[in-house]
């Protein structure tokens, strides 16, 4: 009853929900109805109204759509009403009892950047330190199936070695290569197509000749009557 009324991004105090929650402040994140249909921000209704929504937007996956297509879709407006079924909260504040489950046990952050930029920037490294020691800070340690103890850390992307410079260099020597070996082709090729024209010209006009003549030769002799 304590949410009732309250919108979305709207803190609340968790001291009207009972003692254990003593101290809590709760932001309201998100909701749906026992049918399924979602809250959406920044629509002042406590019911369901029917939205044009494109891709994009919130309350709308938009797959499978054409570009720019829109689709009528019903959402609920982003005041609380009591025939919510669900309402997503996020602890603000950390009240003076423990929830179990919930904020008595610390989960560490197991997985840090990958990048070797974004690992230089957490660390504060410049470009001649070596990436590859620091990612050991979130090495996990488990233990597989078979028992084993195993330890595993994520592959550092766009990490530039000795390996990838050699690999970029045979790129660019390729890219070189090929780019020479088509100038020569096509210098062959419009050598060959001169060629052929000229003996296509040479042969036009030797017949254009032979016409000439012909008509010449026919023009000359005398008309027996």
């Amino acid at each position: 009853r304590a949410f009732f009324d309250k919108r979305l991004s709207q803190e609340v105090s968790g001291d009207s929900l009972g003692e254990e929650f003593k101290g809590y402040v709760f932001k309201i994140m998100g909701g749906c109805d026992k049918q399924g249909f979602p809250m959406k921000q920044g629509v002042l209704t406590p019911g369901r109204v029917r939205l044009l929504l494109h891709r994009g937007t919130t309350c709308f996956r938009g797959y499978g759509r054409r570009d720019g297509e829109r689709r009528r879709k019903s959402v609920r407006g982003c005041i609380v009403s009591p025939d919510l079924s669900v309402l997503n909260l996020v602890i603000v504040k950390k009240g003076e009892n423990d929830l179990p489950g919930l904020t008595d046990t610390e989960k560490p952050r197991m997985r840090g950047p990958k990048r070797a930029s974004k690992i230089r920037k957490l660390f504060n490294l410049s470009k001649e330190d070596d990436v590859r020691k620091y990612v050991n800070t979130y090495r996990r340690t488990f233990i597989s199936k078979t028992g084993k103890k195993r330890s595993k850390a994520p592959k550092i992307q766009r990490l530039v070695t000795p390996l990838t410079l050699q690999r970029k260099r045979a790129r660019i020597a390729e890219k070189k290569k090929r780019i020479l070996k088509a100038k020569a082709e096509a210098a062959e090729y419009q050598k060959l197509l001169a060629s052929r024209l000229k003996e296509q010209r040479d042969r036009r006009s030797e017949s254009l000749a032979k016409k000439r003549a012909s008509r010449l030769s026919t023009g000359s002799k005398p008309s027996v009557a």
